[in-house]
């Protein structure tokens, strides 16, 4: 009978210093995010305010932006609805570098026997970009970005593309990694990682499809 007494003191004694804790604020926290560091700029995410928006996740250089195209074309012949109206991302890591490379890096670095893409030109593999640009096209990186669509580069994919090909090119890790970035199109912007930019897009309402 003693021992079930002190034990029912114990617990009613836990049980008002928890109650006594949690009334004075003192506890568990919730850690609240904060805002990015200065290294990211990440404020074009709040830029994805249009009615309908997707997030395309490149998996290989193939027909990919064919695919961005005919999403913007499908929304402007059916609801006559273009950029902000509608917002289009293409998520890039190590599979799709090519695309967001220009000639100079296709040329250095072999790009097109790196990813098998041959030129239309030639036959031979590509030395350029062929998917940057081309008069009458609307599948090309410029078009796209001309309809508002935002190219992104993972960085943890260009560490890893910079460590793959430092032997070959004959220089150090460190700075073929900035001479990738050097070399990336114009208006790419390099992400801290692709998974969590997927997650973010998505987070502000973005759809997805792997292409």
């Amino acid at each position: 009978m003693g021992n079930h007494a002190h034990t029912d003191r114990r617990t009613f004694l836990a049980a008002m210093g928890a109650v006594s804790i949690a009334g004075t604020g003192v506890g568990p926290t919730v850690r609240r995010s904060a805002g990015p560091t200065a290294k990211w700029d990440m404020s074009w995410l709040e830029g994805l305010k249009g009615k309908h928006k997707q997030v395309f996740d490149v998996a290989s250089v193939s027909t990919a932006l064919h695919a961005v195209a005919n999403y913007l074309d499908a929304f402007e012949e059916v609801y006559t609805m273009r950029s902000p109206e509608v917002n289009t991302v293409v998520g890039i890591a190590g599979k799709g570098f090519a695309y967001n490379a220009t000639d100079r890096l296709w040329g250095a670095y072999k790009l097109g026997e790196k990813f098998n893409v041959k030129d239309p030109d030639t036959g031979v593999w590509s030395a350029r970009n062929i998917f940057y640009d081309k008069a009458g096209a609307a599948d090309t990186v410029v078009a796209l970005q001309r309809r508002g669509t935002i190219f992104w580069m993972c960085n943890n994919a260009l560490t890893r593309l910079s460590k793959q090909w430092a032997d070959e090119a004959m220089k150090p890790w460190e700075d073929v990694k900035k001479d990738l970035i050097a070399g990336l199109n114009p208006g790419v912007i390099v992400v801290p990682a692709h998974t969590m930019l997927l997650g973010l897009c998505q987070e502000r309402g973005c759809t997805y499809q792997m292409v």
